[in-house]
């Protein structure tokens, strides 16, 4: 992995969670439980302290880092898709970034609230809880319904548990010139969502 210590700060990461050896993590940053950073993300905790709590993941090539002198964190369940840059924002709990998001400093995202994609939300924005925001610049366009949060917390989940199956099958190779005849199906464990999503629908 690409840890980096920065002035005496060394980053701190608990055993269940998962760095891809692509990511990059400097300095004054610690990763809770479970948490899942993705390659190419990097972390950068050089000018303040960034906190992941439990649960959160952090996609491909995106990038946390502040203004100097501020601290920021992502709290239980945070979800930040790919390419997302959190730039000394606070995400709630259980909420959503979508791809290719920028939320600037001082922004607070609200519990349970989810970004869209490419959404580009100013500085010292508050999102209450339970917000859709979409747009450039950002706009909350309706709340959150229960079925919709459900619906991301079942994703996250996915997120909690890759940690663990990284751990457990994740290995740099050489790959294969042809397709094997016994080449293995791929897991249906996407069928839950599937599932899920149909018995919500109503």
């Amino acid at each position: 992995m690409a840890i980096y210590k920065f002035k005496n700060h060394i980053p701190v990461i608990h055993s269940s969670s998962f760095v891809h050896p692509q990511a990059t993590v400097t300095g004054n940053v610690i990763i809770g439980k479970h948490c899942y950073i993705g390659p190419g993300a990097a972390i950068r905790g050089d000018w303040g302290e960034i906190i992941l709590e439990d649960g959160v993941n952090v996609q491909e090539n995106c990038t946390i880092h502040m203004f100097p002198g501020k601290s920021i964190r992502l709290e239980t369940s945070a979800h930040v898709g790919h390419g997302a840059i959190i730039h000394g924002a606070n995400l709630g709990r259980n909420c959503m970034v979508g791809m290719n998001a920028v939320i600037m400093d001082d922004v607070y995202i609200g519990e349970e609230s989810i970004i869209g994609a490419m959404t580009f939300i100013k500085a010292e924005t508050n999102i209450p809880p339970r917000s859709l925001v979409v747009g450039n610049p950002g706009k909350i366009i309706k709340s959150v319904s229960d079925d919709m949060i459900a619906w991301k917390t079942a994703g996250t989940k996915l997120y909690q548990q890759l940690p663990t199956d990284c751990h457990k099958s994740l290995e740099e190779v050489e790959p294969l010139r042809e397709i094997p005849k016994n080449r293995p199906k791929q897991e249906n464990f996407y069928e839950t969502l599937n599932e899920f999503k149909n018995n919500n629908s109503d």
